[in-house]
C-alpha cells in the first residue's frame, strides 16, 4: 500500500474515485435525473471545453501569475471564428480563433512584463479592452454559427480535437525546453534567473500558449453553444474560473506526475456537482456557490502557508 501511495497513479485513482462517488451520491438520490448515460456523455462534453483552458492556464500558475482574461479571450475569439467561417468554412472557424487567442494571450505576457505589476490587474483591464473590441466586432449583436458548420460540438470531433489539445500540452510540459523552464521558474524563478533562464522570453511565451489553447477552447464553445453574445462591463469574467479550477487540480496533483489527466478529471468532477445540484432542484445560481467553495478548497489543497510570511 505504501508503494502504491508513492506511485506517479496514486493521485490519478484518488481522482477517479472522487468522480465514481460524486455519480453515485447524486444518483442514489435523483436515479431519475442525473447520471442516465446520455446524461454523462453530456457532462463530459462539456468538462472537455473547459479542461482545454485548463491546460493553458497550467502554463501560467505553475509559475505563479494569473490570466483572468481567458473569457474575454473566448468571446473575442468565437466571435472572431464565426465571422471568418462565414468566408471560409471550417478553416476560418479553425484558422481564426486559434490566431486571435494566441495573439492576445501575446499581448497579455508583452503588457504584463513591460508593467511589471500585477498579472490580475493587468489582464482584468484587459480584458475590458477585448470585450469592447468583441462588441464592435458585432455591433452588439448575437454572433450565431452556421448549422453547417457545427461538427466540433458533437461527438467524435469534439473528442479529436480536444484530445490533439491535451497531446500538446503534454508534450510541451514533458518534452520540451520551454516545458522544463516553465516548471524551473515556477520553483524559484531567482534560481532559474540564476542558471542564465530568460524568465520574462517565458514568461511572454506562457501567456501567448495559453491564448492558443484559449482559442481551441473557443472553437469548441461556439460549436458546442452554436452562438456567443459579446460581454461588456466584465461580465466574461464567470468565464475564467471554470477552467482555472481544472488548472488548480493540475497543480494539486502535479506531483504524481500527470498533470493534464488531472485537470480533464477534475473538470468532470466539477461538471458532476454543477449538474447534481441542479437535478436536486437547486437554482442554476447555485453553480455559483459550488464554483467559489471549490475554487477555495483547491486553492487550500495546492497553497503552502509559510510561517511568519506576510499574506498578501
Amino acid at each position: 500500500m505504501k508503494k502504491f501511495k508513492e506511485s506517479q497513479w496514486y493521485g490519478i485513482v484518488i481522482l477517479v474515485l472522487m468522480a465514481i462517488l460524486f455519480w453515485s451520491v447524486f444518483k442514489i438520490l435523483r436515479p431519475d435525473t442525473f447520471g442516465s448515460p446520455d446524461k454523462v456523455l453530456q457532462y463530459i462534453k462539456t468538462a472537455f471545453i473547459y479542461a482545454i483552458g485548463g491546460c493553458g492556464l497550467y502554463f501560467i500558475c505553475v509559475m505563479g501569475p494569473f490570466d483572468f482574461s481567458v473569457g474575454a479571450n473566448i468571446v473575442l475569439s468565437a466571435v472572431v471564428a464565426v465571422t471568418a467561417s462565414k468566408y471560409f468554412g471550417y478553416a476560418g472557424l479553425i484558422i481564426a480563433p486559434l490566431l486571435c487567442g494566441t495573439l492576445v494571450g501575446l499581448c497579455n505576457g508583452i503588457v504584463y512584463m513591460k508593467l511589471q505589476i500585477s498579472s490580475l490587474i493587468v489582464t482584468v483591464g484587459l480584458s475590458l479592452i477585448y470585450e469592447a473590441l468583441a462588441i464592435f466586432a458585432t455591433n452588439g449583436k448575437e454572433a450565431v454559427l452556421d448549422k453547417n458548420l457545427r461538427a466540433f460540438g458533437d461527438y467524435p470531433w469534439n473528442i479529436v480535437l480536444a484530445f490533439s489539445a491535451y497531446l500538446i500540452c503534454g508534450f510541451i510540459l514533458r518534452y520540451t525546453k520551454f516545458g522544463t523552464y516553465v516548471y524551473a521558474i515556477g520553483s524559484n524563478e531567482v534560481v532559474a534567473r540564476n542558471m542564465g533562464v530568460n524568465v520574462k522570453k517565458y514568461k511572454i511565451l506562457a501567456f501567448t500558449v495559453c491564448g492558443f489553447f484559449v482559442g481551441i477552447q473557443s472553437i469548441l464553445t461556439i460549436s458546442y453553444g452554436t452562438s456567443m453574445t459579446s460581454a461588456s462591463n466584465l461580465a466574461s469574467m464567470s468565464r475564467n474560473f471554470t477552467p482555472l479550477m481544472g488548472t488548480f487540480f493540475g497543480l494539486a496533483f502535479r506531483k504524481y506526475g500527470h498533470p493534464i489527466v488531472a485537470i480533464v478529471i477534475g473538470e468532470i468532477i466539477i461538471s458532476l456537482m454543477f449538474n447534481g445540484f441542479v437535478a436536486l432542484g437547486a437554482p442554476i445560481t447555485i453553480q455559483n456557490v459550488i464554483t467559489g467553495i471549490a475554487l477555495l478548497m483547491i486553492v487550500t489543497m495546492t497553497t503552502k502557508p509559510v510561517k511568519g510570511l506576510v499574506v498578501k
